[in-house]
């Protein structure tokens, strides 16, 4: 099978019947360049441009002209339309936003026209705007043609991303991401460089507009300013800008319809992995550069007791600024590490994605759980996997509790683990000193229990204890006592 892209992108024919107009008498077809361009070919992918008649590629025009039989794949976009006026097309069944679980319709048309093709006559499948961008039954032409043996050439067009960018006057070769409006709505969070400006096709119904704002929000400020370029590609393109908040509220939704989101200035983890790897460059900072693995991990520790603090104060910037210092020493242990070769950030970030699908069957498969507790089991099961996955032995019922805790939390962790594994009644325990119960008071909150164990903290100090060092201890005896048993 040859596949070839065909360079006549960018040249437009007003006049293709060579009737009288202006330049009619230069303007000749080269049969000789095109006839040479459609021997032993059974099907054309022509792209039709963004919506415009004289828009349309000349050597598009020339493939439509010496066709045997003209298919497209839906009526609606101007171009196809412009085209059914000069030449006769045949409608292809479904359409690039069928659903999912209507797929067979993009079958069949495959099937039909390929069935075509395969009759030794020259076929031409015209598509809107460039065949390669946002034209998804292209990908399964040629994989079915690849199949049946059929030679297949594509020749392009000005797709519907030129003219959108530059309806907001942005040049897409300085960084920028295009994506189909279903794509996005299909998502929870944006899967994109929120520092790069986002393009997002085919925002043809309200309700796909409805799926689109929610993913958006995820990732940007209500507030934040966008672009509806309403006919893009057309005479009639216009283009409307306002709050993503009130993307619901426009009028206008049709395939022609494209939704332009600016970057979010300094706000993309892309642009905290530059500025850490700028830190760490030569021309970077002197104390950043002697960093280390563990000469962080002190410093890892302090940003977590500071957003723990954050937290605790219930003040939404000084957590947001404290998860800032947290995420900047991560991505500084990363970046050291990929600079010794020996992991890099998208390493980082696949295990833990990884981890979170294996370890949620409920959501990414096809488990069925009732209860919280339900999920712990099969969390307990998938993780005695993994450890027999690695070649590690299975896990004590008290391990897993993390030696760097702070005594409290160890505490607490260790209880839930001795619980789970029937070494401890939680509620007996609790209940033996009837004194810590009346000083903890009939209506115990965060507040009455920091005061009890801000007291015995003082009361261990004034008996010389270390009450960090004792429950610490107390832990051990603990593990050691019911792991001997």
């Amino acid at each position: 099978m040859h596949w070839k892209i065909t360079n006549f992108m960018n040249t437009p024919l007003t006049n293709p019947s060579g009737t009288p107009g202006n330049n009619s008498d230069a303007m000749q077809w080269p049969d000789d360049v095109f006839s040479q361009e459609l021997a032993n070919t059974d099907l054309v992918i022509a792209g039709l441009g963004p919506g415009e008649l004289g828009e349309i590629p000349l050597a598009s025009w020339y493939a439509l002209q010496k066709a045997d039989r003209v298919f497209v794949h839906a009526g609606r976009h101007p171009s196809v339309q412009a085209i059914g006026d000069l030449v006769s097309v045949t409608v292809l069944n479904g359409s690039d936003e069928t659903p999912a679980d209507e797929q067979p319709l993009q079958s069949q048309a495959v099937d039909s026209l390929l069935a075509a093709a395969g009759q030794g006559r020259l076929v031409v499948y015209a598509t809107p705007g460039h065949p390669w961008a946002g034209e998804p039954i292209v990908q399964q032409v040629l994989l079915a043609a690849k199949e049946r043996g059929l030679r297949v050439r594509i020749v392009g067009g000005a797709s519907f991303i030129e003219p959108a960018f530059g309806a907001v006057h942005v040049d897409p070769a300085r960084g920028s991401q295009v994506v189909e409006a279903t794509v996005v709505a299909g998502q929870y969070h944006p899967k994109w460089d929120v520092s790069l400006p986002v393009l997002i096709g085919r925002l043809h119904s309200r309700e796909l507009a409805a799926g689109v704002m929610s993913t958006l929000l995820n990732a940007y400020p209500r507030q934040h300013q966008v672009t509806l370029i309403e006919a893009t590609g057309s005479q009639h393109q216009r283009t409307t800008t306002f709050p993503l908040c009130e993307l619901i509220e426009q009028e206008d939704f049709t395939d022609l319809t494209c939704l332009y989101v600016p970057p979010a200035h300094m706000g993309s983890f892309t642009d905290l992995q530059e500025i850490v790897a700028h830190l760490r460059a030569p021309d970077g900072c002197p104390w950043d550069r002697e960093q280390t693995l563990e000469s962080l991990r002190s410093d890892l520790l302090d940003e977590t007791s500071e957003v723990l603090e954050a937290i605790d104060e219930a003040d939404n910037g000084h957590v947001a600024e404290e998860l800032g210092d947290l995420l900047m020493v991560a991505t500084m242990m990363v970046q050291i590490a990929t600079e010794e070769g020996r992991f890099q950030m998208a390493d980082v970030v696949r295990r833990i994605v990884q981890k979170l699908i294996r370890r949620h069957p409920h959501v990414f498969g096809d488990v069925v759980v009732n209860s919280v507790d339900e999920v712990f089991v099969n969390w307990d099961a998938i993780k005695a996997q993994e450890r027999e996955d690695k070649g590690h032995p299975p896990a004590g019922s008290l391990d897993g509790v993390s030696a760097s805790l702070p005594a409290l939390e160890k505490a607490r962790k260790l209880q839930s683990k001795a619980k789970k594994a029937g070494l401890l009644d939680r509620a007996k325990l609790a209940s033996e000193n009837p004194a810590l119960i009346a000083a903890l008071g009939p209506d115990p909150d965060d507040r009455a229990l920091g005061r009890l164990l801000w007291q015995i903290v003082a009361l261990a100090s004034e008996q010389g204890l270390n009450a960090e060092d004792a429950l610490r201890g107390y832990l051990v005896h603990f593990r050691k006592q019911h792991e001997s048993g």
